[in-house]
């Protein structure tokens, strides 16, 4: 699986894994501080962070241009780094009005266009040598599992720091607090909401009897707790720049664009020549791709936004039985770890090699068993904390997606990359018919709003721990395929601008994960707000097959 990759590979692969550790750490409880700090509604906190994702993604499309024209790919990225840590460093100062706020926001996006597409077109052109050619598929399922290393760490990491900024203002964390404080503060409460947040503030034990001075002081301390939260993205950003300039030996040669190619005298790789009819075929069969992939974003990325809501307001917040060793990063961390180990046994390919393997196999688990025994009956946890086990579940699940397209290719029976990313979709809806199931006798969001938003009845953690795992399916077959595609088929003057194009279509979907937001609100019954992401991936599903033969001819 680690074999017959190029050194390079893993340099990007770890530098991108520190720069989205960061950012997921904040997207983690980025919805969440809005409505905290500036009192936002479900519609307004996820219209504004949608604004903001599409941003983070479609700003790469001038990334693109600049790298492909005047820069190089090195170079961008490292200025994108320095810009990305500019802004989350603004994002830690507590007290920020919405004006910084959202000037911290636009530097943010604008270091991650500059960084995050040009870094994926370097690792394209590792594998552009004929040597790693067929190779790039699964190079791009590591490169894409490191990434989610980053991911995995960094909703714990946001609540460790949230929790202990809190509990040095002898506070803790109650769902249910910040909406009731700001309906309480602009006087906009109900009498049943009134009594909710007397017996709440009762339950913080902090000694203050005015509920105006409570709520304020709740609603300053936990918006600032999530300020040094986003904190962690500026040291994650060190350690990514560190990796890049470190290791910029492994993967030197791969840091050129169209131009500065042509200008070397020894050339490891022959770029092919296009005809213009053979470049437009090319540049539309990728568009007909990134027109796809707009829905998916769009389902998908509702992990930070209702998935999230849903989360706080109609999942219990505790775990109990079996289910509670997911909510300790350390045992995923552990499980991912054992996995890796049972793959090595069978793909080691000497005796010395399989032992050490199997003793790290059983390590694994006697701790596993071991942590498990002596953990506490019932698990207590934050909403943000699921949006651990996506990331989780692709690095546990990369190498049997790896495995199992690398004996399809053995057999002559693997399906070409727009196949799978038709099939991504496919199952993409399936995860949300999960969500819509476990929603259909819950009362509407609007129907909350005199409870403090949480609803009487809760449904257990496991109906989104299995939403996630097959929306993972959905994103192993699609994400990483399909960056995969765009590094194959774009023309070569046109690189950036393709993998710019490709997150600018990510942007687009991201800036369409407001509808299910607004649609939170409206009164329509909760499972319907699942069953318009449905129809929207059965009908991306429809098109791409339906336009298959065009798609997979581009990469011939």
């Amino acid at each position: 699986m680690f074999k017959n990759h190029p050194k390079g590979l893993y340099a990007l692969a770890l530098a991108n894994t520190g720069e989205r550790f960061g950012y997921y750490t904040m997207m983690a409880i980025f919805v969440l501080f809005l409505q905290a700090k500036f009192g936002f509604d479900s519609a307004g906190a996820t219209l504004l962070n949608s604004i903001f994702l599409a941003s983070i993604y479609f700003l790469p499309l001038a990334g693109g241009i600049i790298a492909d024209k005047w820069l190089g790919y090195g170079k961008t990225v490292t200025i994108g780094i320095i810009v990305m840590f500019a802004g989350y460093l603004l994002m830690t100062i507590p007290g920020m009005g919405m004006i910084p706020m959202i000037v911290a926001l636009f530097i943010i996006a604008l270091g991650t266009g500059l960084f995050k597409g040009n870094l994926q077109v370097m690792v394209g052109n590792l594998y552009d040598n004929p040597k790693y050619k067929e190779r790039r598929d699964p190079g791009f399922s590591l490169f894409y599992m490191a990434i989610n290393i980053g991911a995995m760490f960094a909703p714990a990491a946001a609540t460790a720091v949230t929790d202990i900024f809190l509990k040095k203002a002898g506070l803790f964390y109650d769902a249910k607090i910040p909406a009731l404080a700001h309906q309480f503060l602009n006087g906009t409460i109900k009498p049943e909401g009134s009594a909710d947040l007397n017996m709440l503030v009762s339950a913080q034990n902090t000694g203050i009897n005015d509920l105006t001075q409570f709520c304020e002081l709740y609603i300053e301390k936990l918006s600032e707790s999530y300020n040094y939260a986003f904190g962690v993205a500026c040291i994650s950003l060190i350690v990514s720049m560190l990796i890049f300039l470190v290791f910029r030996k492994t993967f030197k040669h791969a840091d050129y664009n169209s131009k500065q190619l042509a200008t070397q005298t020894n050339k490891t790789v022959v770029e092919p020549e296009l005809t213009k009819k053979q470049t437009a075929e090319r540049v539309f069969a990728l568009v007909l791709v990134f027109f796809v992939v707009i829905f998916f974003w769009m389902a998908f990325h509702q992990n930070s936004q209702t998935m999230t809501l849903f989360a706080r307001d109609y999942t219990q917040n505790f775990a109990e039985g079996w289910t509670r060793i997911g909510f300790s990063v350390l045992n995923l961390s552990l499980i991912a770890v054992g996995v890796y180990a049972l793959f090595s046994i069978f793909q080691s390919t000497n005796r010395k090699g399989k032992s050490l393997s199997g003793l790290v196999l059983v390590a694994v688990l006697a701790i596993l068993v071991w942590n498990y025994t002596g953990m506490n009956q019932r698990i207590d946890f934050l909403p943000q904390i699921f949006q651990q086990f996506n990331p989780f579940f692709v690095i546990a699940l990369t190498p049997f997606s790896i495995a199992i397209f690398a004996w399809l290719a053995k057999i002559g029976k693997e399906p070409s990359t727009p196949r799978k990313i038709g099939l991504g979709m496919l199952v993409a809806a399936l995860g949300f018919v999960i969500l819509a199931i476990a929603s259909y006798s819950l009362a509407s969001p609007a129907d909350l709003e005199s409870v403090g938003g949480v609803s009487p009845d809760l449904v257990s953690p496991n109906w989104l721990i299995s939403t996630y795992f097959v929306l993972t399916f959905a994103e192993l077959l699609l994400s990483p395929m399909g960056i995969s595609f765009v590094t194959k088929v774009a023309p070569p003057k046109l690189k950036g601008l393709m993998m710019g194009g490709w997150f600018a279509a990510t942007g687009i979907g991201n800036f369409l994960t407001f509808v299910p937001g607004y649609l939170w609100n409206t009164g329509i019954s909760l499972w319907m707000v699942w069953g318009v992401l449905i129809v929207l991936c059965l009908l991306s599903a429809i098109f791409i097959f339906s336009i298959i033969r065009r798609l997979e001819n581009a990469t011939k």
